[in-house]
């Protein structure tokens, strides 16, 4: 027959493990309360700057649509100034004909 097992530990040093690693879960707990504060802060931050990115892209893409626009009337403005200096130049060259 198996013979029981002697516990050499008191009472008094058995409750002293048993606080130490309370104490130490303690820790931990405390430790990833804080890591997911900073990581909760972090996160926020970076949804702030992405929300501002996000509001210069809007502005970038308005400001390309709105040169582009632009782009479009360049041909028609120097078409137009180009006809009113040469009917200018036309009318000031007098008449060569004999």
């Amino acid at each position: 027959m198996n013979e029981p097992t002697t516990v050499t530990y008191t009472i008094a040093e058995v409750l002293k493990r048993i606080e130490d690693k309370l104490d130490t879960l303690q820790k931990d707990v405390t430790d990833l309360k804080i890591g997911q504060a900073t990581l909760t802060e972090k996160v926020g931050g970076m949804d702030k700057r992405l929300s501002k990115v996000e509001s210069e892209q809007a502005t970038m893409v308005k400001a390309i649509s709105d040169l582009q626009g632009f782009r479009s009337l360049i041909v028609p403005i120097v078409v137009a100034v180009s006809t009113a200096l040469l009917t200018l130049l036309f009318r000031l060259v007098p008449n060569l004909s004999p």
